[in-house]
């Protein structure tokens, strides 16, 4: 991989992620049912991505990158209880 195919692929998760931290809401349930994949799990990615290079983020300040301010704060302002659609939903793609 080149140098600039990294900053290509830099440039285009930055965007992924201001992208998510401005579609406040998007749910993240929607988004596993939709995708199979949230924010959570891009902040794990994150972090599984800086620990094959040797760096440490914890958990919190990965998700923290993701969401743009701290995950508790994240979902008392945007999180909504999750309606018995999407439950059902997730309930249905966890058995793939």
């Amino acid at each position: 991989m080149t140098d600039r195919q990294t900053e290509i692929e830099a440039a285009a998760f930055r965007r992924l992620v201001k992208h998510l931290q401005e579609r406040t809401d998007v749910q993240n349930i929607d988004m596993m049912n939709l995708s199979g994949f949230c924010r959570n799990c891009l902040s794990r990615w994150l972090r599984e991505a800086a620990e094959d290079l040797g760096e440490n983020i914890d958990q919190d300040s990965a998700k923290e990158r993701v969401y743009g301010m701290p995950y508790g704060e994240w979902k008392e302002k945007y999180q909504t209880e999750a309606t018995p659609e999407q439950l059902a939903a997730i309930k249905k793609t966890a058995q793939h």
